[in-house]
C-alpha cells in the first residue's frame, strides 16, 4: 500500500511530535519559576539581615540622642590673650609668643573661666615659661603642650571644687624666636 498523503496521520504520532515542544515550554516555565523563588528567597534573606542590623543600631542611636538631650550642652569658645614668655635656655635666649582659644562645655563653665581668667593666665604662664623650644617645636610637642594647658585650666579654682569642663585647647598663633 502506498502512503496516502491526504490521509489523516496517526494521532499518536502527532502527540509524540508535539510532546517535545510542550515539555520544552514547561521546562522553561519551571526554570523561570525556580529563578523567581530563589531570587525572592535571597532578597528576603538580605532584607531581614539588613533590618536586623538596623535593629541593633537603633538602640545605639537612641542612646546617642538621649545622651545628647541629657548633655544638651553646646561647646563654647573662650579666646585667651596672647602670651609672650622666655623659654628655658638651650641655644641662647628664645621667646615663645602663643595665643589660643579654650573650648568649654556650657555657658556656666564659660562664665566660671572668664571670672577666673587671672588664675588661668597665671597657670598657663608658669607652664609655658618652664618649656624649652625643642620640646614644643614639633607637632607632637604642640599637642602635648595643648594637653598640659588643658589639664592646668581644668584644675579646680577653689579647694575641693569641681574641675572645669575644658574640652580642647586650640592654638591660634604659635611663634618661637
Amino acid at each position: 500500500m502506498k502512503a496516502n498523503p491526504k490521509a489523516k496521520a496517526d494521532p499518536k504520532a502527532d502527540a509524540a511530535d508535539a510532546a517535545p515542544a510542550g515539555s520544552k515550554k514547561k521546562l522553561m516555565i519551571m526554570i523561570a519559576a525556580a529563578v523567581l523563588v530563589l531570587g525572592a528567597g535571597a532578597g528576603g534573606g538580605w532584607y531581614f539581615s539588613q533590618s536586623g542590623a538596623h535593629a541593633e543600631e537603633a538602640p545605639a542611636k537612641e542612646h546617642k540622642k538621649k545622651k545628647k538631650k541629657d548633655d544638651d550642652v553646646k561647646a563654647e569658645y573662650v579666646p585667651v590673650e596672647a602670651f609672650t614668655v622666655n623659654l628655658q635656655p638651650e641655644n641662647g635666649e628664645q621667646y615663645l609668643q602663643v595665643q589660643f582659644t579654650l573650648q568649654i562645655a556650657g555657658p556656666e563653665q564659660v562664665q566660671l573661666v572668664k571670672d577666673n581668667m587671672a588664675v588661668v593666665r597665671n597657670r598657663v604662664l608658669l607652664l609655658l615659661s618652664g618649656k624649652k623650644a625643642s620640646e614644643i617645636s614639633t607637632v607632637e610637642g604642640k599637642q602635648q603642650l595643648a594637653a598640659e594647658i588643658q589639664a592646668a585650666v581644668k584644675e579646680p579654682f577653689e579647694k575641693d571644687g569641681d574641675e572645669q569642663e575644658v574640652t580642647d585647647v586650640l592654638f591660634t598663633s604659635f611663634i618661637i624666636q
